[in-house]
């Protein structure tokens, strides 16, 4: 590898669109950020203009072009990674046909995901798939458009994601990747291709979508207006790149099975790498870079719970370190207080409409008590969760943490004691940027696998073991944890009677 080769990342992310330029060690030597709207034209949906995308991305890659000598020259390739789910239509010219697409936190096709369960139980579904329904899928969101915008479906030729439309953008070629496409609800896991029983199933034309590929494979080269508008030079090479969620990983070091990644950010994903995706009506499977699975389970209220008890208990006075020193003077399992995280629900199973609440509390409690229960509550959540993902026999031997809570050191170690598996934690928190960087070493030839790559670019700063004290507490609060949590169901829709207008 030439000493001056650079990559370019491009992240499209919710907030934002980033561009940054890593060297041949996976040092970041430039990055660039440019927040964009997202629209909320009614309650529960949300959209953004796919414009707004690119004209971020050639202002951001201008930009670190700009700031290192000769930067255009030395790129060896480009490789973009992006929000999952937010589903693009464009026409035969390369023309939107909807001026927005709608995110992946867009309910828009609740009822379309109802009846589709109604319909069609799990077991016919599940293998063709490998994932339960839900409204985040592009299948459904197309579902949607096609009956409520029948012009923009009808004389769209081809749908993609985010990262696909800048990458279209960038080279005038057509594809989505296998991480995309797995959780798209229409990817059939055993042959990586689109399922003729989903599309059937969903009402949906296969010649709208987009052949699949390899996130490791060279999409194109960079156009003359590309070019133009970027500053890039003409030519270089554009992979297919993948979603930020599993690129992510891999560039936190996530890339051999028995390997999971936390993520905590508003939410909680706890994913853990197998050579199989599993099929359970709970569980989300993931297409990972390098031909693993990810098997996935997401806590709508992680980070969020969090921010929750800051604004509920101190009216937003007191920083996130404070909240943490004060859980800090409480001790393992907060003496007895249970902390049930579901502030906004659950996005899987069979309460959706689920609640918070704290449990067994006492006069001894304080508000160190109540902000340890709730970090103590989202690992129990999150627990939960894994012993899911681990029936099948699959052995968690470590977990990375990637962002967010990952922060918070009181936090990543009543997750090791909780979860009785140590959690390391990457140098650099810019996932997302250094794994396009690997896919984009990796293609280009300097190593021979991603595995390979992580080793150069992924280093670890911190580790955190499991205290055998504080396991043992877990251990005898879990099963009360379950409880609570199973006799709390019955009253859920009393709660939404009850806050239902008197009729």
């Amino acid at each position: 590898m030439n000493d001056k080769s650079l990559f370019l990342a491009i992240d499209v992310g919710t907030g934002s669109v980033r561009a940054a330029l890593v060297d041949r060690t996976g040092e970041i030597l430039k990055l660039v950020g440019q927040e964009h709207q997202q629209i909320v034209p009614h309650y529960g949906w949300a959209e953004q203009r796919p414009e707004d995308w690119w004209s971020g991305a050639t202002s951001v890659i201008r930009q670190v072009l700009a700031a290192v000598p000769d930067a255009a020259n030395r790129i060896e390739a480009v490789c973009a990674c992006g929000q999952m789910h937010g589903t693009v239509l464009i026409d035969s010219a390369g023309q939107l046909t909807r001026d927005t697409a709608p995110l992946w936190n867009d309910k828009r096709a609740l009822p379309q995901v109802a009846a589709f369960r109604k319909s069609h139980p799990s077991d016919l579904y599940l293998a063709a798939t490998a994932n339960p329904p839900t409204p985040a899928w592009p299948g459904f969101k197309l579902q949607w458009m096609k009956a409520n915008d029948p012009d923009a479906y009808a004389s769209a030729s081809t749908v993609f994601m985010p990262k696909d439309y800048i990458n279209f953008r960038l080279c005038g070629e057509r594809a989505m990747d296998w991480t995309d496409a797995s959780i798209s609800f229409m990817m059939d896991p055993a042959t990586r291709d689109w399922s003729p029983r989903l599309l059937e199933m969903l009402g949906l034309d296969r010649a709208k979508l987009p052949p699949i590929r390899s996130p490791l494979e060279v999409l194109g080269a960079v156009t003359d207006a590309a070019a133009a508008a970027s500053g890039l030079r003409k030519g270089t090479p554009v992979l297919v790149g993948g979603g930020d969620y599993p690129v992510s990983m891999i560039g936190s070091g996530v890339v051999s099975a028995g390997t999971g990644s936390d993520i905590t950010g508003t939410s909680s994903i706890i994913t853990v790498l197998a050579n199989t995706p599993m099929l359970h009506p709970e569980v989300s499977n993931v297409a990972t870079m390098d031909g693993l699975w990810g098997r996935f389970m997401l806590l709508d209220s992680g980070g969020d719970a969090v921010r929750w008890a800051r604004r509920a208990f101190h009216q937003n006075q007191l920083s996130y370190d404070d909240v943490t020193r004060l859980a800090g003077e409480a001790p393992a399992g907060a003496e007895g207080l249970f902390f049930l995280p579901y502030l906004s629900g659950e996005r899987f199973g069979d309460h959706p409409n689920s609640r918070a609440q704290f449990f067994g509390l006492a006069a001894k409690h304080g508000l160190p008590h109540l902000h340890r229960a709730v970090l103590e509550g989202v690992a129990f959540g999150v627990r939960k969760n894994i012993e899911i993902i681990a029936s099948t026999g699959v052995q968690l031997e470590q977990i990375i943490a990637a962002s967010g809570g990952a922060k918070a050191e009181l936090w990543l170690q009543i997750k090791a004691s909780m979860y009785k598996t140590p959690i390391i934690v990457p140098a650099e928190p810019e996932g997302g940027v250094i794994g396009c960087a690997m896919l984009a070493a990796t293609a280009m030839g300097h190593f021979p696998s991603l595995e390979a790559a992580a080793r150069k670019f992924v280093r670890f700063v911190r580790e955190f073991h499991p205290e055998p004290e504080t396991v043992d507490m877990y251990d005898r609060m879990m099963p009360i944890f379950e409880r609570v949590y199973a006799q709390a169901q019955s009253v859920y829709d009393d709660l939404d009677r009850l806050a239902a207008p008197n009729r």
